[in-house]
């Protein structure tokens, strides 16, 4: 609990530079390029017209999901993923990224993955509102269960905040953990739900291991706000599986904090 109240009372004393550097990192990432911040949904927009060709149209298996076009469910899985994408990698390698903060200037090292995290919800909160309009386009109008969108976006904000401070401490001490995390980012991926439904899996083990991986949860959380109209507390064990994930990636990550903070500046 010290290491904890150490963290949050870091935060306070630097909530206004959290906001500052989250608003540079952002600017940097898109400096210099023509089309500067239009490559936000540049990128997200052919990843996901590759795929909705390659189901759709080459290997036609593409089928309206609960009266919905495979377009849009896609879309709903693929909106959170991009945002994990770059969290799940970069988070891992914040802190050796932004080392000249902590080797040249006395700045806590946990601030670095919470700005990280928030220059990347900016751009995913642009993704958020381009979805929607997507969807008035083919006729689907913002309901109710929009709502949640708040809940899960808190959701994976949480859990990537603590994955970033985790990964990136290790990542710190040996080059190796990012190069494991590099390795093990396209696994994540086709493990976790965003190409097709994890309930409709007929083993029911494997349904409940995919349900502790967070990326899962929020890629199918969103899919129930977009697609499924469904509420996050409808599915129990989806959502106590997500917060045992959490509470032990927070208390490994409280560990590490403790263990390493002290000895990050003179590795870096």
């Amino acid at each position: 609990m010290g290491t904890l109240r150490m963290i949050l009372e870091e935060h306070r004393l630097y909530r206004e530079q959290i906001l500052l550097l989250a608003k540079s990192d952002l600017i940097k990432t898109y400096r210099g390029a023509a089309l500067g911040w239009a490559w936000a949904v540049i990128k997200p927009m052919v990843t996901i017209f590759v795929f909705w060709f390659a189901f759709s149209v080459g290997l036609r298996s593409g089928k309206p999901v609960d009266g919905y076009p495979f377009f849009l469910w896609l879309l709903a899985g693929f909106l959170p993923w991009f945002y994990m994408q770059e969290l799940i990698v970069g988070g891992a390698g914040c802190i050796r990224a932004y080392s000249h903060l902590v080797t040249k200037m006395k700045f806590p090292v946990s601030i670095i993955p919470t700005y990280y995290n928030i220059s990347h919800m900016y751009t995913h909160f642009a993704l958020i509102a381009i979805t929607v309009f997507v969807f008035v386009c083919f006729g689907y109008m913002p309901d109710i269960y929009y709502l949640q969108l708040p809940v899960y976006t808190l959701l994976m904000f949480a859990f990537f905040t603590v994955w970033a401070l985790l990964s990136g401490l290790l990542s710190a001490i040996s080059k190796d953990f990012q190069n494991l995390v590099k390795a093990f980012s396209s696994a994540i991926f086709w493990l976790s739900g965003i190409l097709y439904d994890v309930d409709k899996i007929h083993n029911r083990w494997i349904r409940l291991l995919l349900k502790f991986n967070p990326v899962t949860v929020i890629a199918s959380g969103y899919r129930k706000v977009f697609i499924h109209k469904e509420w996050f507390w409808e599915d129990k064990v989806e959502i106590m599986c997500y917060f045992i994930t959490l509470t032990v990636f927070t208390l490994a990550a409280l560990w590490a904090y403790k263990k390493l903070r002290k000895e990050i500046p003179d590795v870096l």
